[in-house]
């Protein structure tokens, strides 16, 4: 057992060792991005920063006032921030002054290329709805039109409209009017005023101003350069910066790629004098944020600490393991010394409950055949002792002058003889068929011959004890097996019925087919079994009268021999009975 607990104990902690070395090896070394991860970032948090920076952007043509957002930035998130050009010169960083930059580059910040992996709803341009450039409205015109907007959104609340106001990224205010009883329909920049009564007038706030037509004409002129040798469609770009054909066609019909992508274009040449450059932004972990790393006591600590944790409870689980089997040894050296009464309780499941369980029958069928082989010898020495001191007290009394061998006395001790020798017989039969040496020669038997010679060797016995012998067969069953050994078996029965069925009873060999199997049965009329006593009617030297009284039983062997006989054929041995009314022994052979 030691052995077993060392090496569960010596396995656990190499594993242990092993895998606590590699990752405290690799929390002290590894500084890649996915370790980074590990210990703070996040992509919502890198999103957030790559928002508030395109914002910036998006409104500043320089970065040149962007270090007091990063640090801002920085402090919220707990994050180390920082950006630099695309040639690699140091834009702002919330970090002190010569720290290495983190190994990788987390996102490209340019309003005019959103970087779609942290705007996954970025437009197919990928320009920040932010970056409006020339399109910006002035105070004055933005505060004309958001009253404009407010009367005509009061004008068709009262018309039965739901209305709902907005204000786009230019300043220019967006009405949303539908019916009360359906869905909004939004119209970010309405071309066409929505269907409401004439009173309410939309033109006031729908209507472009001086800078957004100074914007549009600069931004149809880009349009058209562009188009320029690609398409003779002619049209123009609105305030959606969507294509309004002059061509007669649905107003949701979409422009052709070489306009869509002229726009593009044209749009981002409009803007770029607006926007600031695009640059590299760089987002390390918390402890980058300050400039720190984990310190190697803190991971060998965590690494002590983990190893203690599995060692502890490996010791737990190898103990749960080794109980059992030590229960097991124990009952195993018990029995060993003799004492088959030992067993083993194990309140666990899976593979030790079942070798527990295993040890626990087999120690139960040890003990069984323990006491059935004392029993045996008891009875062996019993049945012997009776004829054998016979016969030494009639030979003693003929020696001494007592007694005169007359031919009386000699047939006496002949009988006492011939009961030896049948002891012996029985005993050996016995004994071959437990070592499976007993030979059986087998071949067709014709069961109502066969049952007839039975009825005819004993009917003398039976008509001398007032008793009926018959015999019945079925259809003639067809049968393969030793008929020596098939009568031996079955004059047995015949004898054992003879013995406790009283006179003007009846005695009955019948044979039938059932299946694929014969039956062979002796039925008597005698005193029966009671039930109790059933289970034992097979056993070796058994009687139901403890007195052993020879001359209401034989050896106790006969029953024995039959069950024997029929397991050598491949068959069985059963009884059945009613006291006082009848008692069957069935035989039961493969056909």
């Amino acid at each position: 057992m030691r052995s077993l607990l060392v090496r569960l104990l010596t396995s656990s902690a190499i594993v242990a060792v092993c895998s606590i070395s590699a990752t405290a090896w690799l929390a002290a070394s590894s500084t890649s991005g996915a370790i980074q991860r590990e210990q703070g970032q996040t992509l919502a948090s890198d999103a957030q920063i790559n928002n508030k920076l395109l914002g910036y952007a998006s409104r500043h043509p320089e970065w040149s006032g962007v270090a007091a957002t990063v640090r801002d930035l920085a402090a919220r998130n707990n994050r180390r921030i920082a950006l630099t050009t695309e040639k690699g010169a140091l834009i702002a960083d919330s970090a002190t002054t010569g720290t290495p930059l983190p190994t990788r580059v987390s996102a490209v910040v340019d309003p005019l290329a959103v970087d779609v992996t942290l705007v996954p709803g970025a437009a197919r341009d990928r320009i920040d709805p932010r970056a409006v450039g020339p399109f910006l409205l002035s105070a004055a015109d933005r505060a004309r039109l958001v009253k404009a907007a407010g009367a005509y959104a009061t004008c068709a609340d009262r018309s039965g409209q739901a209305v709902q106001l907005t204000v786009s990224n230019t300043g220019r205010p967006v009405v949303t009017t539908t019916s009360k009883e359906a869905a909004p329909e939004p119209h970010p920049v309405p071309r066409e005023a929505v269907a409401v009564p004439q009173a309410c007038d939309a033109a006031t706030f729908s209507t472009p101003t001086r800078t957004e037509k100074a914007a549009l004409k600069q931004l149809n002129l880009l349009v058209g350069r562009c188009l320029k040798g690609k398409s003779t469609e002619r049209g123009s770009v609105g305030l959606d910066f969507a294509w309004i054909s002059r061509k007669k066609q649905p107003s949701d019909a979409e422009p052709d790629q070489t306009i869509s992508s002229c726009i593009v274009t044209a749009r981002k040449e409009q803007l770029d004098p607006y926007v600031a450059p695009a640059a590299y932004l760089y987002i390390g972990s918390p402890a980058e944020a300050t400039g720190q790393r984990i310190p190697l006591p803190s991971i060998a600590g965590a690494a002590l600490l983990v190893l203690v944790l599995t060692v502890g409870v490996s010791v737990m689980a190898a103990r749960r393991l080794v109980g059992p089997v030590n229960a097991l040894t124990h009952a195993a050296r018990r029995m060993r010394d003799g004492d088959s009464s030992a067993r083993v309780t194990v309140r666990t499941t899976g593979e030790i409950s079942e070798l527990a369980t295993a040890f626990n029958e087999m120690s139960e069928h040890l003990q069984r055949m323990e006491e059935q082989r004392k029993a045996m010898v008891s009875d062996v020495s019993h049945e012997l002792r009776t004829p054998l001191s016979n016969l030494r007290g009639w030979l003693e009394a003929a020696q001494d002058g007592v007694a005169e061998l007359d031919p009386a006395l000699i047939a006496s001790l002949v009988e006492e003889i011939l009961l030896l020798q049948h002891i012996v017989d029985d005993l050996q039969e016995l004994a071959l068929a437990d070592a499976g040496k007993l030979r059986l020669h087998v071949e067709p038997v014709h069961l109502g011959d066969l049952l007839d010679q039975v009825a005819t060797a004993h009917r003398g016995r039976a008509e001398a004890a007032g008793l009926t012998l018959t015999t019945a067969i079925t259809d003639d069953p067809a049968l393969t097996a030793d008929p020596v050994r098939l009568r031996q078996a079955i004059g047995n029965l015949v004898t054992n019925s003879l013995r406790y069925t009283p006179p003007g009873g009846h005695i009955t060999l019948a044979a039938r087919q059932d299946g694929d199997q014969v039956v062979i049965e002796v039925t008597d009329t005698g005193v029966g079994i009671r039930a109790e006593h059933l289970p034992h009617v097979f056993d070796r030297f058994w009687r139901a009268e403890k007195s052993r009284n020879r001359r209401t039983g034989g050896s106790g062997l006969g029953l024995a021999i039959v069950r024997n006989l029929a397991e050598a054929h491949g068959g069985t041995a059963t009884v059945t009975s009613v006291p006082g009314v009848r008692t069957t022994f069935a035989l039961r052979l493969p056909s």
